[in-house]
């Protein structure tokens, strides 16, 4: 007998009928083959063996960074001319609206951490243009915590669980950031209100990385992108936050995709920051240190256009767990600057996704550009687009194919811009620069900020060994003597001997 819903089930549009995995129809999805009414399961039963090794199969590797997040659809659209400024031709004039994908998330927590958890957020705008993908992979802070990509997969093991105990480690956390005093810009932003935002909705996004763009002509300024939230910033306080994740910690995903859902399409102004390149090496700072800021009173905010999410994903793994954003997806007119962690994570991005998703994870619906890719890359797992048909796949050929446009030192790469040197590992040299930005953000909080500042960073240092808060406190104290006070005081109240 087929199986019956129940009276009161509410009424459905049929999908049709149910088939294997190569289209046979199903007679029956609740029972398997046996050889009479007790007897054994027969490995003749297709459909059981096709949809258990299909479930056996249904997980991917877990994002090593990132792993929780969210993910909208949407459009940006060109509200300032900028056209001077890059050949891109998504920005080419006002009014012009390029289809985008964007993915909010948190970054050292694993698939089930709490969406309130006091961690950085990514910030990742997939943006469809004519000429193919740019991503703009950032966060909603402008800066980060290192400023060597060589580091950067200590920095994030010091992020997870210990090796031996398989649980988060005050000790690893702060010994790493105690002993990478240029850390303490991006810390103390962390360890702010800002560090535990009231959803996705109310957080600004950054490039952090400092882009080029590169107009007609060759000719290029640098630039770092900002995405202002036009529904203002709201955080958590640390104990909002605590509750929550008990709670609800689902709730940035739910309030990003309710608010779609009903209507409420969540909306940022998008700004620049534009650098002439003579400029470049007279700011005291090196321009590319991705622990930096630039002044936005010496580089005002310059309006670029308006980004809107206006649609949810229809399924959450093909749309948002199967997105894959690179530094490394660029477009003419916008080029990648000598910025060591960008460099890094040009490699590091894309080799993720192979690894992740295969190597044709371009290939999937939400990755692939608006006009398609045509290349002579063929073969690999979840080869979907017909793996290139007839045509040949190498150059140079005699039977045509793809073929390059020759627009060689122009859009592409920036005229004019040189870098040299010795090869060797140059090491970056610890200065009072390193700690003069994390001063100014101190001193802008408020008698309030300060005081939550120091309790949320004594809450998660007095976990950590005391040689290890004495460490970390002397940074403390090089940013600014009243931060250090501060710290201090709370890790006493804690218990602290320090």
């Amino acid at each position: 007998m087929a199986f019956q819903h129940p009276k009161d089930t509410p009424s459905v549009s049929s999908y049709g009928v149910l088939t294997t995995s190569n289209g046979n129809p199903v007679e029956t999805n609740q029972t398997s083959t046996t050889a009479g009414p007790s007897g054994p399961i027969l490995i003749q039963d297709f459909h059981l063996i096709d949809k258990l090794a299909h479930f056996d199969r249904e997980r991917i590797p877990e994002r090593v960074v990132h792993a929780k997040g969210s993910g909208a659809h949407g459009i940006f659209e060109v509200t300032n001319d900028i056209s001077h400024l890059t050949c891109a031709k998504f920005l080419s004039h006002v009014g012009k609206k390029t289809p985008i994908f964007t993915r909010f998330s948190t970054v050292g927590g694993e698939l089930g951490s709490a969406d309130t958890a006091r961690d950085p957020r990514g910030f990742a705008v997939k943006f469809y243009t004519e000429e193919g993908n740019w991503d703009m992979v950032g966060n909603n802070t402008p800066v980060f915590f290192i400023r060597d990509p060589v580091k950067f997969p200590d920095f994030i093991h010091t992020q997870k669980r210990n090796p031996r105990t398989h649980l988060p480690d005050s000790d690893m956390f702060w010994d790493f950031l105690s002993l990478s005093p240029e850390s303490i810009h991006q810390v103390t932003i962390l360890f702010s209100d800002r560090g535990t935002p009231n959803g996705y909705r109310h957080m600004n996004g950054y490039s952090g990385h400092t882009l080029t763009l590169v107009a007609a002509d060759g000719s290029f300024k640098y630039v770092k992108w900002h995405f202002k939230t036009d529904q203002k910033i709201k955080n958590f306080y640390a104990e909002e936050a605590t509750k929550l994740a008990g709670t609800d910690p689902n709730h940035a995903t739910r309030d990003l995709f309710n608010s779609i859902e009903k209507g409420d399409y969540p909306s940022w102004s998008v700004y620049i920051q534009v650098v002439e390149p003579e400029q470049a090496n007279k700011l005291g700072f090196d321009l590319f240190d991705v622990t930096k800021v630039l002044s936005h009173k010496d580089f005002p905010l310059i309006p670029v256009g308006k980004m809107t999410l206006n649609r949810n994903p229809e399924n959450y793994f093909a749309e948002t767990e199967q997105s894959a954003f690179s530094p490394s997806n660029m477009v003419p007119g916008i080029a990648p600057t000598p910025d060591r962690m960008l460099q890094g994570r040009l490699f590091s991005y894309p080799d993720t996704h192979r690894h992740r998703l295969g190597p044709n994870f371009a290939q999937i619906p939400i990755n692939s550009p608006l006009n398609g890719a045509n290349n002579h890359q063929r073969d690999g797992f979840m080869s979907i687009n017909g793996n290139g048909g007839r045509r040949p796949n190498y150059e140079p050929n005699s039977f045509g194919g793809p073929y390059q446009t020759n627009n060689i030192g122009t859009s592409t790469y920036p005229q004019n811009m040189t870098v040299s040197g010795n090869i060797g590992a140059s090491p970056y040299v610890l200065s009072d620069i390193d700690f003069v930005q994390a001063a100014n953000l101190y001193n802008i909080f408020n008698e309030g900020e300060k005081n939550r500042l120091a309790s949320n960073i004594a809450d998660g240092l007095t976990g950590a060994q005391t040689f290890i808060q004495k460490r970390q406190l002397a940074i403390f104290y090089r940013v600014d003597k009243d931060y250090g006070r501060r710290v201090e005081a709370e890790l006493k109240k804690r218990g602290s001997n320090i």
